[in-house]
């Protein structure tokens, strides 16, 4: 079955910078496009970034665009979510998504990582 494994996240100061992985497995990752939420607390869960799957693609919210990149290693079944220029805002825990699509780019299978918190202090 799908398994994704999150982890990287932590507490920083504003300004500083985060490297989020998200390990896969139990489908075939090249094929597909993956993606990054985010959850803060007492908010829905949002869309952040996507790639696509050979990585030639990516996208972000608005929000995040120039301080965020997203890629990925098909070799090692790896995307990771490169985070600079934190800010307190972007506290929330950070959900890996596989096999996005539009419109919402949710999880076609519906498989999330299981989350890592990123808290940033002003």
């Amino acid at each position: 079955q799908v398994q994704l494994v999150d982890s990287g996240g932590g507490l920083v100061q504003a300004g500083g910078s985060l490297r989020l992985t998200c390990g896969a497995s139990g489908f075939t990752f090249s094929s597909v496009a993956m993606g990054w939420w985010r959850q803060a607390p007492g908010k829905e869960r949002e869309y952040v970034a996507r790639v696509s799957w050979n990585g030639e693609r990516a996208y972000y919210r608005d929000s995040v665009k120039g301080r965020f990149t997203i890629s990925r290693d098909n070799v090692k079944k790896e995307v990771y979510l490169q985070m600079d220029n934190l800010k307190p805002e972007d506290t929330a825990v950070y959900y890996c998504a596989a096999d996005v699509r539009p419109p919402e780019y949710l999880p076609f299978t519906g498989s999330w990582g299981q989350g890592t918190q990123v808290t940033v202090s002003s």
